[in-house]
This record gives C-alpha cells, structure tokens and sequence, in this order.
C-alpha cells in the first residue's frame, strides 16, 4: 500500500534551463525525491504494523525515518511549485510587504543568500512567517525539518543538497542561490503569504 505518490511535476524537465539544467532536474525528481517518497511509503508500513501489534518501542525507532523521508517528501513538493518557467518578479504590493518585514527586497536576498549558503552539510533556506509575532523571517533547516517544526508558515525554499545543484554548479553553492532568482514563483509566495495571514 502506499500512502503518499510522486506529485507531477508541474513543468518540463528542460524548462527551468539554463538554471537548473534538465539532468540535474530529471535525476533530483525521478530519483531523489522518488526515493524520499519510496521510503516513506516502507517507514510508514512499518509503523502501522507496529501500530497494530502495540510495539512502542518500534514506533519510536521509525519516528526518525519518518521524519527525514516524510520531510524529504514534503519539502520536495513544496520546491518544485516554488518555481516556474514564466517566473515574474514580485508584484509592487508584496515588494512593500518583504520591506516592512526585512528592510528591502534587496536586504532580503543578501540575507538569504548568506545564510541559505552557509547551510552546514544538507539542508533548506526558507522564507517562513511567524504567526505570533507577525513578521517574516529567513531561516534555514538541517536535513529535511522545516519551519512547521517550530510553529512557522513556510512561504518560499530553496534545496541546497549537492544533489539540487553540484553536477551544474559544482562547488558553487553561492552561484546556485543567486540564480534560483530567475525562475522563482513570487506568484505562490505571494498565495502563501496571503494564506498565512488570512487575506482571501
């Protein structure tokens, strides 16, 4: 049985070229997030028949697997509809919101651009909003956490695994998180903020 699918993928391998190169696309979706979603399916087998014989100790052991293929999953799903081939920049009533929030939006690309970078090994830099105290933030997340896991809407991601970037840009992580630019969905991030907030 499985629980969760492959989503489609709302694009063409080729179309985000030459940002993200139709290789490096097909082989981070079909393999790398096929394979998050394989083992999710196995984890979440075992928990239910864990779940059913009343082993604790076992649905404790699988909460990890969970968590790093169910994440895995998730924030793959999250990436691709955070991209377009027709990407249009920031409508001037968002631009205004990301400056009341992070100074200007240029403020806001350097400071996501340094910390997305110095992500330690695997791991996300996020566009999140803090329901409580209102704002917006940049963080980043090891592996595959994400901002739900401490109270936080997720607005926008970028995957800064090797997978999502090395066979292109090699060691370059910095020039892979500039470009992300040109193909970035202000559009969704917009929806989702709207969403975070309440604005219909």
């Amino acid at each position: 049985m499985d629980y969760c699918t492959l989503p489609k993928l709302p694009y063409s391998f080729d179309s985000l070229e030459p940002v993200i190169s139709k290789e490096i696309l097909e082989l981070h979706y079909t393999k790398h997030h096929q394979g998050y979603v394989d083992n999710f399916n196995k984890a979440l087998q075992k928990y239910q028949e864990a779940f059913e014989k009343k082993d604790l100790s076992l649905m404790l052991s699988l909460q990890p697997l969970l968590t790093f293929h169910g994440g895995g999953h998730w924030n793959h799903t999250f990436f691709w509809n955070n991209l377009s081939p027709h990407a249009k920049g920031m409508t001037d009533s968002f631009s205004r919101i990301i400056d009341e929030n992070l100074g200007s939006v240029e403020n806001f690309k350097e400071i996501f651009a340094v910390r997305t970078t110095a992500v330690f090994g695997s791991g996300w830099g996020w566009l999140a909003y803090d329901k409580e105290t209102k704002k917006m933030e940049v963080m980043t997340t090891q592996n595959h956490d994400n901002p739900f896991q401490v109270g936080k809407m997720p607005l926008m991601v970028v995957d800064v695994w090797e997978h999502a970037y090395y066979l292109q840009y090699k060691n370059q992580r910095a020039r892979f998180v500039q470009e992300i630019w040109n193909v970035l969905n202000w559009q969704e991030v917009e929806k989702r903020y709207n969403m975070a907030v309440g604005v219909k």
